[in-house]
């Protein structure tokens, strides 16, 4: 596991690295790609060892009986999570954006609006659009530099023609862990509306020393009748083109609206991502994990402290992710004029956070997943950006 050996993506089809100066403007040639969330290093030996395998073997058939996927599952979920998950509770999408649109389209129709609590991943509200349903949003709060909830205030908003609630847990961008009292008050929030829950849980693997990540299911199991899980292995493992995620689906009722969709639709996974997740979920993946989580939490540690040397910016404490989300607002910058800042003058690529939704205007996402060697080129990228302000 050397996570210190700075990989050349360029010219792999890397929409990070090869779309990075098409999109922003910011050279191929020195520039430094910190949008996209995925990770520049190396996935698990044991994903490698399995990818070889299939290789070796040499034909690439139709996958059968996914008893052994499943059970990596059920026993990554027990393991790391304590949450015990029935192997009929699974279904198996093209990734969870796929996960989140199947759920839109399952359980709620045209017009019918849908809840996000912005600013938050912006593949949710494209989707949404998409299907034709109206996004809702529900803006976070902030309290002291952090995202909190704003219950009373959303409570007002409700119209009655919301059908779903949309949770990133934990989130992204803010990098918030929700802790049991919210996740409570987020159940009985959708309780009182009649919504259903989809709880986006991508990145539950990927949580710092000192929080703890609480399954919603476990938060609040009296609401197993309006909730949808969602899980991954993409993103914990750094093998998002794999394209596969997990819908797990406690409720009879649900899981049958569900899997109706699935079958209309003719979806299946293809065997390269049950075969990367089923090596994945192992003690193999689980060791690779527990040596990343520390490199992160190092390379949090520089950029946090670069960026508070900065007047004008601050990131939002991470407990959670590898995205770092950056307030620019006490610049006094116009968006325009930080994001050129950025872009031309430190040649770093960032999400914009207007992207995000409702509250992200003053924002840009920074994806510090990457060689430490290169966090600390970024710091110095951007205190030289904004030299004019020290």
């Amino acid at each position: 596991m050397n996570f210190d050996e700075v990989i050349n993506r360029f010219g792999t089809h890397s929409v990070k690295w090869d779309m990075m100066e098409r999109l922003f403007g910011v050279p191929a040639e020195d520039g430094l790609s910190m949008w996209v969330a995925d990770m520049d290093f190396r996935p698990p030996a044991c994903v490698s060892d399995a990818l070889q395998g299939m290789v070796d073997h040499g034909v690439f058939g139709y996958f059968g009986d996914d008893a052994a996927y499943k059970d990596a599952i059920i026993w990554w979920m027990q393991t790391r999570h304590n949450w015990t998950v029935d192997p009929n509770w699974i279904f198996t999408t093209h990734g969870l954006v796929n996960g989140t649109g199947l759920c839109v389209d399952a359980y709620t129709n045209p017009g019918d609006g849908v809840i996000l609590m912005t600013p938050v991943y912006h593949a949710f509200a494209r989707v949404i659009k998409a299907a034709g349903r109206q996004v809702v949003e529900c803006e976070l709060a902030l309290q002291d530099g952090m995202y909190a909830l704003d219950i009373e205030a959303w409570d007002a908003q409700m119209t009655g023609n919301e059908r779903m609630f949309i949770l990133c847990s934990p989130h992204n961008p803010g990098g918030r862990v929700w802790t049991q009292d919210e996740l409570k008050q987020i159940a009985d929030f959708c309780v009182r509306h009649d919504l259903i829950l989809v709880s986006d849980e991508i990145h539950h693997d990927l949580v710092f020393a000192g929080t703890t990540h609480i399954p919603m299911t476990l938060a609040a199991p009296e609401i197993t009748d309006r909730l949808v899980m969602m899980t991954a292995t993409t993103k914990t493992f750094n093998i998002a083109g794999s394209h596969i995620g997990n819908v797990i689906i406690p409720d009879d009722k649900l899981r049958a609206t569900f899997g109706a969709r699935m079958g209309a639709l003719g979806l299946s996974p293809n065997s390269f991502g049950l075969f990367m997740a089923t090596a994945a979920y192992s003690p193999g993946g689980a060791e690779w994990l527990d040596a990343l989580i520390p490199y992160l939490d190092r390379n949090r540690q520089t950029f946090d402290a670069g960026i508070a040397e900065i007047p004008g910016l601050r990131s939002m404490p991470l407990q959670a992710t590898y995205l770092s989300w950056v307030d620019f607002t006490d610049t006094g910058m116009a968006p325009t004029e930080f994001k050129k800042r950025v872009e031309q003058g430190a040649r770093i690529a960032a999400n914009h956070g207007d992207s995000f939704g409702k509250g992200g205007e003053d924002f840009l996402r920074f994806n510090i997943a990457m060689p430490h060697s290169q966090i600390e080129q970024a710091v110095q990228r951007l205190q030289e950006a904004f030299s004019d302000l020290q």
